[in-house]
């Protein structure tokens, strides 16, 4: 392909415009020749024909070159990250290899383009944060951090790029992914500018009216805002020169987004947010006077104003694990106004405004030891998680946005973890083994349980005992994902044990009574049993609900009967079955109480009809587009499209409290022999059930078996169970499940 054809007029002017801004911003870090080489592979690469533009129609080159200049500018990344940005579309389509680019340009480019393909693969396969892909996702993220930040920096550009894109759809996913995904992640990485333009521009293409609803009203009150900071800012200014401080301030407007999540959070409208802006003091501070003046513009301030001790944040003493360093209070201004004041020195808000590729500049080293941690445990719990991708991308979103606690040991070693982080947090975020003995701890010196939730500043001594194991309720107790895959592999391992013991006890009681064990037999006594997963079995039997002897009475019973004979007997078909219509269905007067999101009561919702949700099913709000709200089963076959797609429209909600009288309509789906009779022993048990009403029966009769729905009315989760288990005793009927 021509490179004449390939670029637009407007794109070849923008492309030469680009070029510059970039050698003149990375010229001193790249290796002579890496411009020529880079413009070789560039050219044979368009050349191939294989370059496509993307989904919005975008030029891939000039994609890659408007998000080298973000790295370079706003993050202040150089050869590496520039190199293998601008080399892993060529290495993807096959121009050259990664071990080529590894002998031309370096082993660090190379690990870079190999991260960046890796992620573009799976972006290939769906480009929606579907749970695998999540999980992949963030497991290639923690592999390198400048993956990470490369693919932040893409995704601001995509997002500056795409305010005039016809496609609609594809817009608002890449928005939503923006806001669920990127933003946290920029801001767990200190990013705070990019992590602000993300939001606001995933607000603008995902809430257009309200984005432009507060930037309009932004707008209307610049003057008298501007007019209100230069007032408080004046007579701070005399104070600070006064003192002898070198400095500059300058007041900042809160980012749109986080306007509307105020006004969310309060139900308020624009005019009841009063703490629309900071005011940002920047001290030109050399490094070993860095606190010292901080504090002492932090008492001018004071002085003049009075402080909030509440709001007071000192990030001087202790930074947070990406690097930030800042002292925050908020103090009453003039007019009776709330200001946020912001103190920090240049190096600390170059370290803010560009995250951790600042921080390595000013340690001289490559890693960071709190994120590092923080990579380390996304890796684990991603790759030992029983649970699905989805819990993990929830529970990670959680773990992003936290702010942290800071408690020491009894010798004074400080620990980080996120804010809510209780006694068995802190066990397992030093160590598993110490984790699953731990019975308790000292806190300041005071005994208390596992579930005290530590404060800042808190001295903790755990407290173990040898005999201590994890219990399942544990699970409700801690916090952080950390501890949460941790427990859930120490259960896992106990379950393990009791269940080999439990085996070996039932063979040796077969052996002992000189009884064949038939394990076709026993896995269908079990079945008769009502228990779904053999491990309930055996793991009853570890409980001592279940006695062994009884198991071998009934074993016994089950092989008799198996081994009968029923030639003579005439099966009349299933199909012939005709239900008589019930005289009366239940009522209900009232509804169960819903508890939405943060204890909402009394909102209106419905129950979804694709999974009809009962009291007592685990239950989630999807807010639909009539602004209603649906409860889904958080099983629903439809449940994980709705999280990967729509995950911000998601609502949290339980049940709160059983109404008497109310039903709900489900569909159970019966296999078993072919049989009338078997049919009418399934009706028979269905009616004797109090407070259950069979509403419809449909029989569908082949090769012998037969499969029936049933549709009843039932009141609740425990008697779906109770009647569930009491079908699957009927002779003949092999499969009973909820639809």
């Amino acid at each position: 392909m021509d490179t004449e054809v390939f670029f637009t007029a407007s794109e070849r002017a923008l492309l030469h415009t680009l070029y510059r801004k970039l050698l003149q911003l990375s010229g001193e870090t790249l290796h002579t020749g890496d411009c020529k080489k880079l413009k070789g592979y560039i050219t044979n690469y368009i050349q191939s024909n294989k370059a496509q533009r993307d989904i919005f129609g975008l030029n891939p080159v000039i994609t890659d070159i408007q998000t080298a200049v973000i790295v370079a500018e706003e993050i202040g990344m150089k050869r590496a990250s520039l190199l293998g940005l601008m080399m892993h579309d060529p290495v993807r389509c096959g121009i050259c290899t990664a071990e080529e680019v590894e002998k031309v340009f370096g082993e660090d480019v190379a690990g870079i383009i190999r991260g960046l393909i890796r992620v573009q693969e799976l972006y290939a396969k769906s480009p929606t944060i579907e749970s695998e892909n999540f999980r992949n996702l963030l497991l290639t993220f923690a592999e390198d951090m400048r993956v990470i930040l490369i693919m932040i920096a893409d995704r601001v550009n995509i997002m500056r790029q795409i305010k005039d894109a016809k496609n609609d759809e594809a817009r608002r996913q890449a928005a939503n992914e923006a806001a669920y995904l990127y933003a946290p992640l920029a801001h767990k990485l200190g990013l705070y500018t990019l992590k602000s333009e993300l939001e606001d521009l995933s607000l603008k293409y995902t809430e257009h009216d309200v984005y432009y609803h507060i930037k309009d009203k932004l707008n209307e009150t610049k003057a008298s805002r501007d007019r209100y900071i230069a007032s408080f800012i004046a007579p701070v200014k005399q104070k600070l020169e006064a003192a002898g401080l070198k400095f500059h301030i300058k007041g900042r407007t809160k980012s749109i987004h986080s306007i509307y999540q105020k006004m969310k959070k309060q139900r308020c409208p624009f005019e009841g947010v009063y703490d629309l802006f900071a005011i940002r003091i920047i001290l030109e501070s050399e490094l070993e006077k860095e606190k010292q003046e901080c504090w002492q513009a932090y008492s001018i301030v004071t002085d003049m104003y009075q402080p909030n001790p509440k709001r007071l944040r000192d990030w001087l003493s202790v930074p947070k694990s990406n690097g930030y360093e800042s002292l925050h209070t908020t103090v009453m201004g003039p007019e009776g106004k709330w200001v946020e004041i912001q103190i920090r020195t240049e190096r600390m808000d170059e370290i803010a405004e560009r995250g951790l590729a600042a921080h390595w500049r000013y340690k001289g080293v490559k890693g960071e030891s709190g994120l590092d941690e923080w990579l380390t445990s996304v890796r684990e719990a991603l790759e030992n998680s029983d649970s699905n991708g989805l819990e993990a991308m929830d529970q990670f979103k959680m773990d992003l946005y936290e702010d942290e606690v800071f408690v020491f040991t009894p010798k004074g070693d400080l620990f980080k973890l996120p804010k809510g982080s209780t006694v068995l947090d802190f066990a397992f975020h030093i160590h598993s083994k110490l984790g699953c003995k731990c019975i308790g701890a000292k806190v300041n010196g005071k005994n208390v349980q596992l579930k005290q939730i530590l404060q800042s500043g808190d001295q903790v001594e755990i407290m173990t005992s040898n005999t201590q194991t994890p219990k399942q309720d544990w699970l409700n107790i801690v916090t952080t994902s950390k501890a949460r895959t941790k427990i859930r592999q120490a259960l896992k391992e106990i379950a393990a044990k009791q269940h080999a013991f439990a085996k070996e006890t039932l063979e040796r009681k077969f052996k002992n009574r000189k009884l064949d064990y038939d394990d076709g037999i026993m896995m269908r006594l079990i079945k008769r049993m009502g228990y779904k997963v053999v491990t309930d079995f055996y793991q009853a039997i570890a409980d001592g609900t279940l006695d062994v002897n009884n198991i071998l009475d009934r074993y016994l019973e089950q092989q008799k009967q198996e081994n009968d004979l029923h030639d003579g007997i005439v099966y009349r078909s299933a199909e012939a079955y005709s239900l008589q219509p019930s005289q009366a269905e239940a009522v209900s007067t009232k509804e169960d109480v819903l508890v939405i999101d943060q204890n909402l009561k009394g909102i209106d919702f419905t129950l979804a009809r694709c999974c009809n949700p009962i009291y007592g099913d685990d239950v989630f709000g999807f807010v639909s587009v009539t602004g209603g709200i649906k409860i889904h089963r958080c099983d629903c076959p439809n449940a994980s499209d709705l999280r990967s797609r729509f995950g911000y429209r998601i609502v949290k909600a339980r049940w709160a409290g059983k109404s008497q009288g109310t039903q709900y309509p489900i569909t159970l789906r019966v296999v078993g022999h072919d049989d009338i009779g078997i049919v009418t022993n399934i009706t028979s048990i269905i009616s004797k059930e109090m407070g259950i009403t069979l509403r419809s029966i449909g029989i569908d009769s082949h090769d012998g078996l037969f499969s029936g729905t049933l549709t009843i009315m039932i009141g609740d989760t425990g008697r779906l169970e109770a009647l569930i288990k009491k079908l699957r005793t009927v002779k003949g009927v092999k499969q009973v499940s909820r639809n």
